[in-house]
């Protein structure tokens, strides 16, 4: 079983509604979507090719590899067809790994049941096929398998990636209720920025959506922040061409001559940990913070493919609406006054709170946060008379 050479299908999942951008991404890495759904893109390749796509993908969650699909009606078929494969030649005999699940059977009340068949299967299997056993538990710090199984359809798979690449690793500060770094990403790639003019992001918290911005213009991809993936433990794994990969990210990374991304929050600490957060990214040197509030936030006048980006707070977590009322309007006035020639965003997962920018969308594109149903809110902001730059050199370049 040559997973690093043998083409078959591979799902990259992803958070929901964020498929659009992740399919995006796929393609401009070369590949060929077979089919994009809700939560996730489907595609055929080589465990090898998961290696790119692990180390490049912004949007992705896991990076599954499928071994083998097969009707199973209850967990003596799934035991039974799980221990013909020969496990002895994707997993180490003597190494370490561990099952993660979605099934949705009536035979199974919890996923943990149906991970111990999946389990004893591949141990009785190597017990009988090398008489040595690999070691298995719940920390994904080693080959991992996943079976998908509703009804009476189910799949196993290699997923290559172990820990979610929903996270990009630079985040040791996250601040109050932060946005998921693939989420930032997918939101930043479904707007009209066209990466080269200004990205300012009022209210910035965290500060992960300026980050996202800047690792985004400057082709800066996650896999320069991670240095441990689940496909390093299948056999077959050859280190000199992750590391030929991951030369290869350092090469791709691009230099854009004035690029302006501004970050603002009112509160000195959020600053301070965004701060920290784009040193982690190593692009705090691509970002000029400002601490002040929003409606004092620098927008350069150099308005040609900028993007102004709020991500406020929408009442769910953290704030009451009747707070929050007086902030979306100020929001609206701001982008309506300040931000002419821009083109603006709100993303929020109130839509009443939304209602009182008082400024019509031109596109509501659909994310969810978490469990809350969110959208990504666009404003053209038509130019009028030119406005003065508040800053001359806002960015440290």
């Amino acid at each position: 079983m040559e997973v690093f050479s043998t083409p078959n299908k591979i799902i990259i999942t992803c958070h929901k509604w964020l498929a659009p951008a992740l399919s995006k991404e796929v393609i401009a890495l070369g590949f060929t979507p077979n089919r994009v759904f809700q939560t996730g893109v489907e595609l055929t390749g080589t465990v090898q090719d998961c290696i790119k796509l692990n180390l490049n993908l912004r949007c992705a969650s896991q990076i599954m590899y499928s071994l083998k699909s097969f009707i199973c009606n209850d967990p003596n078929e799934l035991y039974n067809n799980l221990v013909k494969i020969p496990w002895e030649k994707v997993i180490d005999p003597k190494g370490y790994f561990s099952v993660t699940s979605n099934v949705f059977h009536p035979t199974i009340s919890t996923n943990l049941f149906a991970n111990l068949r999946v389990k004893d299967a591949i141990v009785d299997r190597m017990r009988e096929v090398t008489q040595q056993r690999p070691s298995s538990g719940s920390d994904l710090v080693g080959a991992v398998v996943y079976l998908y199984w509703k009804n009476d359809e189910a799949e196993v798979f290699l997923d290559t990636s172990g820990e979610t690449l929903a996270k990009h690793g630079y985040r040791k500060l996250p601040g109050t209720a932060p946005m998921l770094e693939a989420l930032a990403a997918a939101t930043i790639l479904s707007t009209k920025w066209d990466r080269k003019g200004p990205f300012v992001n009022p209210m910035c918290g965290s500060g992960t959506l300026a980050i996202e911005a800047a690792l985004i213009a400057t082709n800066r991809v996650p896999g320069l922040l991670r240095n441990q993936y689940a496909f390093m433990y299948i056999l077959g794994y050859k280190k000199e061409i992750y590391e030929i990969e991951k030369l290869k990210l350092k090469d791709q990374i691009y230099k854009i001559p004035g690029l302006k991304i501004i970050a603002s929050d009112i509160s000195k600490r959020a600053i301070e940990t965004a701060k920290a957060n784009a040193t982690m990214a190593g692009v705090d040197h691509l970002i000029y913070f400002q601490d002040c509030d929003f409606e004092q936030t620098n927008i350069p006048s150099n308005f040609d493919g900028a993007v102004v980006m709020f991500n406020p707070e929408y009442g769910e977590r953290l704030g009451e609406e009747l707070e929050l009322e007086a902030t979306y309007a100020r929001m609206g006035n701001f982008l309506k006054n300040s931000c002419k020639g821009y083109t603006g965003y709100i993303f929020t997962g109130n839509l009443e709170l939304a209602k009182k920018v008082r400024l019509k969308p031109s596109r509501r594109i659909e994310f969810y946060n978490a469990t809350i149903d969110c959208r990504l809110l666009e404003y053209e902001l038509y130019a009028g008379t030119k406005r003065v730059d508040k800053t001359e050199n806002p960015v440290n370049e």
